[in-house]
């Protein structure tokens, strides 16, 4: 019969109620006749005073003293107004006196990182000799990592950005699907897939949902998105690439033009940002601790540059660029983020009308100028995080573009007969979910917004 409290819910409002809180300890510090605790649950902790007493006998306080970090107890004490705010913990105007304390569950002596350390900003240029803990140490320790409170803010908010896509989307009138992920040719007709033996011949591991969704688009969905696991074999070991990331893919059919499609694209992520600063302040404040960062800008509506005025820019700003060449990989997306940002004030933004021979063949020319593509790219802080174009929907311009690209027909021959049966005009894109957090939180790499990551030297755990 007895209730946990949540500790996050511990405040002056319950100031001398007896109550029961299961969490684990964080420190322990013991002075003469006291120990004093650091219980902590999930992101929240709070301070426990277990002093010899009516309470506490001094076997109980040695006792309290040495249970092992990352331990999990039950404690029974009085919530109790703090004569002063206590600095290093969440609930900082109340402190729990305890009354009785039970392990659940003993920890090793030993852990491979300090939670403290592995919270502690990053400084440059301040040598101060505090220890901070690698990146390979947190991946290969990540269960104790992902305890930290930096890294369960983290991931509350992941969660919040796919709640709120799938909100946004359904109120929009999208209906989810779920694609297979073992498919039998490569869904962008490139080398950079996963090969896996399939019984007695061999299948592929999905570089994107794009055949099923523009499949449920020819079956008159006309809205569709999903949200699943997407595997690129890409030997690339930067901040931003992984083998496998969470894609949230989007598809629509349109009446008269894609940017009916590039509209709701955008709105959808304007909706998103609107719902993280309402409803995930604390976990950005928590984030911000250890990596501090400017609050993510947009603009409504969202602001759309055509791909010659982003070149142009560049070429003003003293970046020599040709007309075709792709901004995405140059480093001059960051640039032209800057210039951006300076002349907009808005750290997210729309690419459209890329040149048609950086552009996938399935992707639809432009029909005023052959040279570009109805394409576009969305940035945040710079880096690209949805890709997306208006589809070829009839089969023999679909057949020649392919041709053009060198792609065996026969391995696309699925996806070109898809479009043999009428199909509505469409377009859609695919947004990296762990891009999505690392940016807007304006973290430094895509690992730490990855809860298990997989990238060409990673597989474990």
């Amino acid at each position: 019969d007895r209730v946990l409290i949540r500790i996050k819910d511990l405040t002056v409002e319950k100031a001398d109620e007896v109550v029961w809180v299961r969490g684990r300890i964080h420190t322990s510090r013991a002075k003469g006749k006291q120990c004093f605790l650091v219980l902590r649950q999930q992101q929240f902790n709070i301070q426990a005073l277990v002093a010899v007493g009516q309470h506490a006998s001094k076997q109980m306080v040695k006792f309290a003293a040495n249970i092992n970090k990352e331990s999990i107890v039950d404690v029974e004490g009085v919530v109790r107004k703090a004569h002063q705010k206590i600095g290093g913990c969440t609930q900082q105007d109340v402190e729990l006196h305890v009354q009785r304390i039970y392990v659940i569950s003993l920890a090793e002596p030993r852990l491979p990182l300090q939670l403290d350390d592995a919270v502690r900003p990053e400084v440059e240029g301040e040598e101060d000799g505090r220890a901070t803990v690698n990146q390979d140490t947190r991946l290969d320790n990540r269960v104790i990592d992902l305890r930290t409170s930096t890294s369960q803010a983290i991931f509350c908010l992941q969660s919040g950005i796919c709640q709120l896509f799938r909100e946004t989307l359904v109120r929009k009138g999208f209906v989810e699907i779920q694609t297979p992920k073992i498919i039998s040719a490569a869904s962008e007709g490139g080398a950079n897939v996963f090969t896996v033996s399939y019984f007695k011949s061999s299948a592929y591991l999905a570089q994107s949902p794009q055949l099923y969704k523009q499949m449920c688009i020819c079956a008159d969905f006309e809205k569709v998105f999903c949200v699943g696991p997407v595997f690129r074999a890409e030997d690339s070991n930067t901040h931003r690439h992984l083998t496998e990331f969470v894609g949230l893919d989007i598809e629509m059919a349109f009446n008269y033009h894609y940017h009916e499609v590039v509209d709701e694209i955008a709105d959808t992520l304007v909706q998103i940002f609107k719902g993280l600063q309402e409803r995930f302040q604390t976990e950005i404040q928590t984030v911000n601790k250890q990596f501090p960062c400017e609050p993510f800008k947009f603009l409504e509506p969202t602001l759309r540059l055509e791909y010659r005025e982003a070149v142009a820019m560049l070429r003003e700003a003293g970046i020599e660029m040709g007309d075709e060449e792709d901004l995405r990989y140059f480093g001059s997306a960051q640039m032209c983020q800057s210039l951006v940002k300076v002349v907009y004030d808005t750290d997210f933004y729309i690419l459209d009308k890329y040149p048609l021979a950086v552009r996938p063949f399935y992707t639809m020319p432009d029909p005023v100028n052959p040279k570009n593509s109805n394409s576009y790219d969305m940035f945040m802080r710079g880096e690209e995080i949805l890709s997306g174009a208006q589809r070829i929907h009839d089969p023999q311009l679909l057949t020649e573009r392919a041709q053009h690209h060198g792609i065996d027909l026969e391995k696309i021959k699925a996806y070109i007969d898809s479009f043999r049966f009428g199909a509505p005009p469409h377009a859609g894109g695919g947004i990296g979910l762990e891009r999505v957090t690392m940016l807007y939180l304006g973290l430094h790499n895509v690992r730490q917004t990855s809860m298990f990551p997989r990238d060409p030297k990673r597989l474990t755990p």
